[in-house]
């Protein structure tokens, strides 16, 4: 897929049409519709949300969304939703070997496990903490979540995101958008993927405030990608699978649901390459907070403190001088996920491999592991890019609870304390 299939910049108004006249003129829902087309919204806030947060687009398609079936439950297999309260949450430090690959034929939806997850989907707070693994297409399945929008960071294998509004293709290294209720199929352009899943059922995920950083730091938008308009016109036997109130349900379809032929709005999917973010770091001294790579926000009802951050941590210079230069050891009252997407991530000496990933609640203490602190403390302070990395961290004002499946996991690293219990004491009181 060419550059060309794609719309730059974050939340714009799009207008695109597959077909030549597609998008009628003058009104949104004319009486008859160019090609005998159907006009239908998407809404992904209140119809009475301020303007500068109104997402809506309008579609124009073939079949509207009501000609279905009646909805029935299916299993979710390792699929879990807020609220997470069959376990409690503890103050343990957790981490995870990467999770093998399924035996057995796994799409997208049949693949995923969740980890742990905070707040509530009635509500609308929070984040779950997903994993997916698939081996095989999403051919006659669909999948939309009216729980909440779904932000995909695949660690290996590229992804084809067939949506309704467009067609999205994602390599690791890249992240990928889709907003709640916009269905839309995965297809693997690779033997098989994997790669990280946050379920946000909080605030649609924004662009961060630069404050005193100014007004080209972070993520431009420019870098964001839409999709234009695609659609096809199939008859079968095809099934929409939704996830509902923490639950999945599944409806018999007679035509595909990709069958929006043109389309106008601001709600709609989009991807973004990680190598585009420009990268804020000290030159001075001291590690700087992690709030400086914040990619993405979701915000919560108290200013600077979000339902969840996306933060990166990619290949950078490290300049400063006379200072300790991994993260500091902390307590945080945020809780934060944790995963590797390739590399190796600067505070860790071994353990945290890519597909892997680490859980620290609220105010767990954690930091560097002992072999990272005592090389670092010995290292010789001259600039050093770290270019082999490219870690990424979820971030929330809630305490994630994991799910029994996780806790359980053989992929679970149990001992994983044991890196801090090396971090002796130099204490001296004869010698500042």
């Amino acid at each position: 897929m060419s550059e060309q299939s794609y719309i730059a910049g974050f939340r714009n108004h799009v207008v695109t049409e597959a077909l030549p006249g597609a998008l009628p003129e003058g009104q949104n829902s004319p009486q008859r519709c160019p090609y005998g087309l159907y006009a239908e919204q998407l809404s992904g806030t209140a119809f009475t949300a301020p303007r500068e947060h109104n997402f809506r687009s309008w579609t124009y398609r073939i079949h509207p969304s009501v000609v279905q079936s009646t909805y029935s439950e299916l299993d979710a297999g390792q699929l879990r939703s807020a609220p997470f309260s069959s376990i409690p949450a503890d103050p343990n430090q957790m981490r995870w070997d990467p999770m093998p690959m399924p035996d057995a034929p796994a799409d997208f939806v049949a693949g995923l496990f969740t980890l742990a997850g905070n707040g509530d989907v009635g509500g609308q707070s929070g984040v779950g903490v997903h994993l997916y693994a698939c081996n095989t297409d999403m051919t006659e399945r669909f999948f939309y979540n009216a729980d909440g929008e779904l932000l995909l960071v695949p660690q290996a294998g590229a992804l084809s995101l067939r949506t309704e509004l467009g067609l999205i293709e994602v390599s690791p290294g890249e992240i990928a958008l889709l907003p709640r209720g916009v269905k839309f199929q995965v297809r693997l352009l690779a033997g098989t993927a994997c790669g990280y899943l946050c379920e946000n059922y909080g605030q649609p995920f924004e662009l961060p405030g630069l404050g005193p950083i100014g007004a080209n730091g972070l993520a431009n938008p420019r870098d964001f990608l839409t999709p234009v308009a695609y659609y096809e016109d199939q008859s079968g036997a095809f099934e929409l699978v939704a996830k509902f109130q923490g639950r999945l349900w599944v409806t018999d379809l007679d035509h595909s649901p990709l069958d929006v032929v043109a389309w106008h709005g601001n709600y709609a999917p989009y991807k973004y390459d990680l190598a585009l973010f420009n990268t804020v770091n000290t030159v001075s001294f001291d590690h700087p907070d992690p709030s400086i790579f914040t990619v993405l926000t979701s915000p919560s009802g108290t200013p600077g403190t979000a339902n969840c951050d996306f933060v990166i941590f990619p290949p950078r210079w490290m300049v400063a001088e006379r200072t300790f230069r991994p993260p500091w050891f902390h307590r945080n009252i945020m809780s934060e996920y944790m995963g590797l997407i390739r590399g190796v991530y600067d505070a860790k000496a071994e353990g945290f491999a890519p597909g892997g990933g680490s859980l620290h609640n609220c105010m767990s203490p954690h930091g560097p592991d002992a072999a990272t602190f005592e090389k670092a403390s010995a290292a010789e302070l001259a600039p050093e890019y770290q270019g082999n990395t490219l870690a990424f961290m979820f971030e929330s004002r809630y305490v994630f609870h994991p799910t029994e499946a996780a806790l359980e996991a053989t992929f679970r690293q149990r001992d994983y304390v044991e890196v801090w219990q090396g971090l002796r004491s130099h204490f001296d009181p004869r010698q500042r």
